[in-house]
């Protein structure tokens, strides 16, 4: 089957240089491959291919919504990788979020922290992890207030044991920032960067976000 990449919009609103980072490794390790910047709300101009994504969101989307496409997570490829550089973190000590979009899927779970042990970060889990974590807050934009949306986020931060919290999708970057944590978002730890909250207020993170996939549908 043919392998697609792609990034994802909110990876691209964050760090795009990142995206073209790991696209980049992926064609000099995986083969070439088309760089597929679409949204995963519209069907992909593509068949009979596997998508290798970065979102939880996409994640869900190309398993569930689209015939001829398949889905593997970029945490997946680079668990199995015997030729990506990675850093070491000297056994940090941090806790993980598991992201909404995949929390049944073991696949990504196990990769993620295999990928966090190759980079020599030890992980104390949160009481709610895996398949049993609950949301990081964001899902519930535009269905509550803002306020509570911000309140629902700070009580998923505090049930975090650790004051550095790897998360794996973009918008847990933000509310583990407005819940007082330290996000690390799991591409900034691959590539030794920092994470940085940016716009992290969830009206404009979610307007700003919406301007990115509504010229990319």
């Amino acid at each position: 089957m043919k392998q697609a990449y792609a990034p994802g919009c909110a990876l691209m609103v964050y760090k795009p240089d990142l995206a073209m980072n790991i696209y980049q490794y992926l064609k000099v390790n995986s083969g070439d491959m088309p760089y597929y910047s679409g949204c995963c709300r519209k069907q992909p101009l593509l068949a009979d291919t596997r998508i290798i994504n970065t979102c939880a969101g996409c994640d869900r989307r190309y398993r569930e919504l689209y015939r001829s496409i398949s889905t593997i997570s970029l945490w997946e490829v680079l668990a199995a990788s015997k030729t990506f550089p990675f850093p070491d973190y000297q056994g940090a000590v941090m806790t993980i979020h598991d992201a909404c979009p995949t929390r049944t899927e073991y696949r990504v779970h196990q990769a993620l922290r295999e990928l966090l042990a190759k980079m020599n970060i030890s992980i104390i889990e949160p009481e709610r992890t895996r398949t049993k974590a609950s949301c990081c807050g964001d899902k519930f934009y535009g269905i509550l207030p803002v306020n509570q949306v911000k309140e629902q986020m700070k009580r998923r931060a505090s049930e975090m044991p650790c004051e550095n919290v790897v998360v794996y999708c973009v918008s847990c970057i933000k509310a583990m920032h407005v819940g007082g944590k330290q996000p690390r978002y799991i591409i900034d730890l691959l590539f030794n960067q920092s994470t940085e909250a940016g716009t992290s207020e969830p009206h404009e993170w979610h307007r700003e976000l919406q301007r990115y996939i509504d010229q990319h549908l």
